[in-house]
């Protein structure tokens, strides 16, 4: 069921504007609470991934953020919202700490992509991002994973591995750019309007192939049109899935997330 008449790199623009809300927007309009812890204990804090500790009702959750920038200043702090594999370590580590204290994780996805730098495969970005993935797929916690903006490639599947999916309206995921896709494929980077009408991203074609839970429909002119009326949507269903996925023994909750991920 399409949402709406927009195209897919219609999409794509929408979920790369610079006024869309990001993932921090939405961190401090659902939870009552949110404090944010930092590091790896390996090598740095990387800004490009927020983690904490929030609640909602008094329920607590474990929070992993993919936080882009709005200016030039918040976009080097933050890499331009493409994450090292300091970032992912980090990430991980408040994972685990979320499975230790039986905290079901929210992650919010954004980005248009794992930083492709040289320092970053120095440290291994290949194998934090395989690692996380694995980590993920037998967390004895509920993961929630949401979709809100540009989910490009090992970037976003990193924080994806979740018992539930969920992508907003006018978001994208996809296994990379349609940039990167158009290069790729037909050696012609200009072509990404065309590849994004291929490449099935939107959230609409992901859930009519089963890899995705649910679309949530964003307020009339887009999520950023009404930060506070798309933050309550996603709070809502936060705290449903939440609930559903608690009511699951462990064995359970793993078996499903295997048989998940088997069909994909």
């Amino acid at each position: 069921m399409k949402s709406n008449n927009l195209t897919a790199w219609d999409r794509v623009n929408l979920a790369r504007d610079s006024s869309r809300p990001t993932a921090l927007d939405y961190i401090n309009n659902i939870f009552d609470f949110f404090i944010e812890l930092h590091g790896d204990r390996c090598f740095k804090d990387d800004k490009s991934i927020v983690c904490g500790l929030a609640s909602i009702n008094g329920k607590n959750f474990t929070v992993v953020a993919e936080q882009k920038g709005r200016n030039t200043k918040e976009n080097i702090e933050r890499n331009f919202g493409m994450p090292n594999p300091e970032a992912y370590r980090k990430s991980l580590r408040f994972m685990k700490q979320a499975e230790k204290f039986k905290r079901p994780i929210i992650t919010f996805i954004d980005t248009k992509g794992a930083y492709p730098g040289i320092g970053a495969e120095e440290r291994g970005q290949g194998e934090a991002i395989a690692k996380n993935l694995m980590e993920m797929s037998s967390l004895k916690t509920p993961i929630i994973a949401i979709v809100i903006g540009e989910g490009s490639s090992g970037g976003a599947l990193a924080i994806g591995v979740g018992d539930k999916i969920l992508m907003l309206e006018n978001s994208i995921y996809s296994v990379l750019s349609p940039e990167g896709y158009a290069s790729i494929l037909w050696k012609d980077s200009s072509k990404a309007k065309e590849a994004a009408e291929v490449m099935k991203l939107t959230a609409d074609d992901l859930y009519s192939f089963g890899i995705i839970d649910e679309v949530l429909k964003e307020p009339k002119g887009g999520a950023n049109a009404n930060v506070k009326e798309m933050s309550n949507t996603i709070k809502q269903k936060i705290l449903e899935y939440a609930d559903e996925l608690s009511k699951l023994d462990i064995d359970e909750l793993l078996n499903k997330r295997y048989e998940k991920y088997r069909k994909m």
